[in-house]
């Protein structure tokens, strides 16, 4: 079985989709599309722009979602389908696109304004992020459970097994991250975000959200979409929609939405979309399965022809 996974923030990087829009029409479609609908040229940004203004949430996610739908849509082309789906955080979206249970074109309008509403509940909260690596997740949790005493601080991504993603006010993370670091942690890695995400730093962001996706055109998924809040595959509309409204303020469950998908019977992975992050992540959680990486014209070539051929 094949699943497909989809990236999330800071997979983004300057140049990402240049050789895909020249190599496809299909990509050059889409990208226009992309630009129409959000009436600005996202895609100078993307291939021309300065890496600091790709960083800004306001256009990683959309030029993220442009990049990953773009790629579904090249591989579909090519005879390369999933029977499940799943993606981080924002390509949770893309995901949803993926399954069928969202438009191309509303999937674009929402992550704009899920964009725009999260850059402006970081501005206006502050809160940073950072990773945890080589330590094991309820140690990290213990660490986080302490460092509550000086504000705001949760787990915001479960990854793998040796890393740990938390989120919160500036000086909760710095204690966790002191404490985890005196339990062994190998690493602590600041993250360059613009905000606390998936923690309830993000509540202003999930309100704005939570009437736009109530009234987004959600229909049943034709194949089953892991959510990121509680690893549950679902093909529900509403479903679905309910999951997204959760998880902007909640846990990105991945180790656990990636074993759902293996215990369903996914045995060959495909990251599409810039970056090879999540296939990075794969050999963490589960050494045993097919990883492909689809984030460039090289490696999607490399793909098509390892699952058709």
């Amino acid at each position: 079985m094949i699943a497909f996974i989809f990236p999330g923030q800071g997979s983004q990087f300057v140049g990402m989709g240049t050789d895909l829009y020249g190599e496809y029409p299909t990509v050059r479609r889409l990208f226009s599309l992309v630009n129409k609908s959000l009436g600005f040229p996202l895609t100078g940004l993307m291939f021309d722009g300065l890496q600091e203004g790709l960083q800004d949430t306001r256009y990683a996610q959309p030029a993220i979602l442009a990049q990953s739908i773009a790629t579904l849509q090249v591989l579909s082309e090519r005879g390369v389908e999933p029977q499940i789906v799943a993606g981080h955080s924002v390509g949770e979206y893309s995901a949803a696109v993926a399954a069928g249970a969202l438009e191309v074109e509303e999937a674009i309008m929402l992550i704009w304004q899920r964009g725009v509403a999260m850059a402006d509940a970081g501005e206006k909260a502050g809160g940073v992020m950072a990773a945890i690596i080589g330590l094991p997740p309820n140690e990290v949790e213990a660490a986080v459970a302490q460092a509550m005493q000086e504000g705001v601080c949760v787990v915001a991504n479960y990854n793998t097994p040796v890393q740990t993603v938390i989120s919160g006010e500036a000086e909760a993370v710095a204690r966790a991250s002191e404490l985890a670091k005196e339990a062994g942690a190998k690493r602590v890695i600041p993250l360059k975000v613009s905000g606390a995400f998936h923690s309830r730093l993000m509540e202003p962001a999930a309100e704005q959200m939570r009437p736009l996706l109530e009234q987004a055109n959600f229909t049943d998924a034709r194949i089953p979409l892991v959510s990121n809040v509680d690893a549950t595959a679902r093909t529900d509309a509403d479903g679905i929609r309910q999951a997204l409204i959760q998880q902007i303020t909640n846990q990105v469950r991945w180790e656990a939405s990636v074993r759902t998908m293996i215990k369903m019977g996914a045995d060959v992975f495909v990251e599409v979309g810039p970056g090879q992050v999540l296939a990075r992540m794969m050999s963490k959680i589960d050494g045993s399965v097919a990883v492909h990486s689809a984030c460039d014209a090289e490696t999607l070539l490399v793909t098509i022809d390892r699952l058709i051929n």
